[in-house]
């Protein structure tokens, strides 16, 4: 269960006095980062790697400060550095992210400065060490607390909507009806949509496809009891 947010700006707080004088990337970023991960009831381990190492844009290797698959990418730097070229080199690892594996959010912080850019909704936030625990909110992503937003008129998810009433019609022409139809379907939809609700692991249900069935679905009828 996620913590509450009073407990996490608690712990926030807490955060913000013990690495207040905090300013070397080399000797401090990995314990403070673990701390961070921490104010939201997070074990970096579970979820993230330090050095993660990526080839950059241009050539050559590089190595992520903190990677969380598919969600969060931290490149640290040490106190006063620029933190606009901190996300230029954050962004020029993700020609060697996997594409399933690009994250939603960087976070580039010289431990005074935190500043979120959320990729998708193209929002940068940016505040001090001391107000972190004015922005937790921020970070509900890592919380547990921020679910994806369905938007009707969102053309991807229209395009979804399409795709199912397609495959209904499909299955419908070739002798599925009636009740195991719409039984099947919302099973469908159960799986789509059961990592926001973290029923199912990240990734859970894509990889099963991916990995576990032929890429034509022709064996996809066989796995309906797995």
């Amino acid at each position: 269960m996620p913590l509450s947010w009073n407990e996490i700006k608690s712990r926030s707080l807490a955060f913000s006095k013990k690495w207040a004088d905090a300013a070397n990337e080399d000797s401090q970023a990995k314990p403070f980062l673990i701390d961070f991960f921490e104010c939201f009831g997070i074990t970096d381990k579970r979820v993230a790697t330090f050095e993660h190492a990526v080839k950059k844009h241009g050539g050559g290797n590089g190595y992520v400060d903190l990677f969380w698959p598919g969600i969060l990418l931290i490149e640290m730097k040490s106190r006063g550095k620029d933190l606009d070229r901190a996300y230029t080199q954050a962004m020029d690892y993700f020609p060697g992210i996997a594409e399933r594996d690009l994250p939603r959010y960087v976070l580039v912080s010289d431990f005074a400065r935190f500043r979120l850019h959320g990729l998708s909704e193209g929002k940068v936030e940016e505040f001090s060490l001391a107000d972190l625990y004015k922005n937790v909110k921020l970070f509900g992503f890592m919380a547990g607390y921020q679910t994806q937003v369905i938007k009707p008129q969102d053309p991807i998810n229209i395009k979804a909507a399409e795709r199912m009433g397609k495959l209904h019609d499909q299955l419908k022409a070739i002798g599925y009806e009636g009740h195991p139809l719409e039984l099947y379907l919302v099973r469908l939809l159960f799986c789509l949509f059961a990592e926001d609700t973290s029923l199912f692991e990240k990734r859970q249900f894509n990889d099963y496809i991916e990995q576990r069935t032929s890429a034509d679905g022709s064996d996809l009828a066989d796995r309906k009891d797995e």
